[in-house]
């Protein structure tokens, strides 16, 4: 019944590199050979940043190492456009000292030159479908969904890793035996951009070929019709990637798009000050009352993608470029003295639940009384009375217009002392 994030490390580089890029790391003490996944530098191609997201949450890797970097354009993302100070993948050449992504460029360019970085993929979804020959508007050479993309066909240093051409169709002829549809196949494409390629001279890829890096771009077609089947050819190829390098890995779903949508609608939780858990799915388009500090509050969620932006005195919720549900505040000061664990009879049966968790009632419930707190159950009202525990809830007894999901199911229980917030728990009706 209590509440448990996904565990995964999660370095937030910023004293370092003068930015905050979440660099999540599944690592293996008995090697070096690292995968760097970069998702999101396109912040309106979901396929490039909820594909390293269920690659954050639900791949475990046995052997080498992935280095994870789900959303790396996270204000873009947000705003859901390709980017909000211009195309972040194409600074990498040169950038103005005052351009607003200097600090994110700066800061992802030490990354890749770092030594133990063996190979890197840039997740993007790219318009149509590459095809060596036109076959119309969507089918034709101009076109960049669909494809593994190469800057050259090798790396002018030996290495592991630098045969580039080689790779690019390997991984895309194993793709090609697992198509969800015969149009959807992969093409390998080299923009050969030494070669007077002064777009792709400027992105990403070519700034760690140019450092001897191995480098892939992996597109999927914005023509794809669902996420789910971005995403599917997305982790389909990261995968083979994996397999070309060594790196064993298992995961927790069968690799199929229903598997897929289902993860992707998942959003999880959102702790707040570590005393305040809301769970994200179902719930309502925006809550209020929500006990807050004034400023300097702190958000965790167990969704890598996930973020909170204060506009106009209230809290968006954002899971990618989802906007979840707004939050309106109602400010308190934390209390010092709260309780760790709070005593509840659920179902007839005594249990003691931590603070910010959550829990899940058949009939009824109530609080034991306790010394120092009082409780008060959002959607349940008698009139004198201040302090809701010794009381008996059911369903039938709050009112619906205060549940936390659309299902009128889940409700807040929050513990006060005096006028001091403490904590909430999150209460489930089946």
């Amino acid at each position: 019944m209590s509440f448990f994030l996904n565990i995964y490390i999660v370095l937030i580089l910023s004293s370092m590199l003068s930015a905050n890029i979440d660099l999540i790391k599944k690592e293996n003490s008995d090697s070096n050979t690292t995968l760097l996944v970069i998702g999101g530098i396109h912040g309106n191609e979901p396929g490039g940043y909820f594909a390293p997201e269920i690659l954050t949450t639900h791949y475990t890797i046995t052997s080498k190492n992935l280095w994870i970097i789900p959303n790396l354009n996270e204000a873009s993302i947000i705003a859901n456009k390709r980017g909000i100070h211009g195309d972040m993948n194409r600074k990498f050449l040169h950038i103005n000292k005052n351009d607003k992504d200097k600090k994110i460029i700066d800061a992802i360019k030490k990354i890749i030159v770092l030594p133990n970085i063996s190979l890197i993929l840039n997740l993007h979804d790219g318009h149509g479908f590459y095809r060596q020959k036109s076959e119309g508007n969507i089918y034709n050479p101009d076109a960049w969904g669909q494809t593994c993309v190469i800057d050259q066909c090798k790396l002018l240093r030996a290495q592991p890793f630098g045969d580039l051409d080689n790779i690019a169709f390997t991984v895309k002829n194993n793709i090609n035996k697992k198509l969800l549809k015969k149009h959807h196949s992969f093409n390998v494409k080299n923009t050969n951009t030494k070669d007077g390629n002064e777009a792709m001279q400027q992105s990403l890829t070519y700034f760690a070929i140019k450092h001897s890096k191995p480098a892939f771009a992996i597109e999927t077609s914005k023509n794809l019709s669902t996420l789910s089947q971005k995403v599917f050819y997305q982790l389909l190829a990261i995968e083979e990637y994996m397999k070309v390098m060594g790196i064993t890995f298992h995961r927790d779903f069968a690799l199929n798009e229903r598997e897929i949508s289902k993860i992707i609608k998942n959003y999880g939780t959102l702790v707040i000050n570590h005393n305040f858990l809301l769970n994200l799915n179902n719930i309502k388009k925006s809550l209020s009352y929500i006990p807050i500090k004034s400023k300097s509050n702190e958000f965790y969620f167990s969704n890598p993608l996930g973020e909170v932006k204060k506009r106009r005195g209230k809290y968006l919720v954002y899971i990618g470029n989802r906007l979840v549900t707004i939050l309106k505040p109602q400010y308190f000061k934390l209390s010092r003295n709260c309780q760790d664990k709070y005593d509840f009879v659920v179902d007839g049966k005594k249990v003691s639940l931590p603070k910010a968790s959550e829990f899940y009632v058949n009939d009824d419930f109530k609080v034991i009384k306790g010394k120092n707190y009082r409780v008060n159950v959002i959607g349940y009202y008698k009139k004198g009375k201040s302090d809701e525990s010794q009381t008996d809830i059911t369903l039938k007894s709050l009112n619906k217009k205060y549940s936390a999901d659309n299902s009128h199911k889940t409700y807040r229980v929050e513990f006060y002392e005096n006028d001091e917030f403490c904590s909430m728990l999150l209460v489930h009706f089946k």
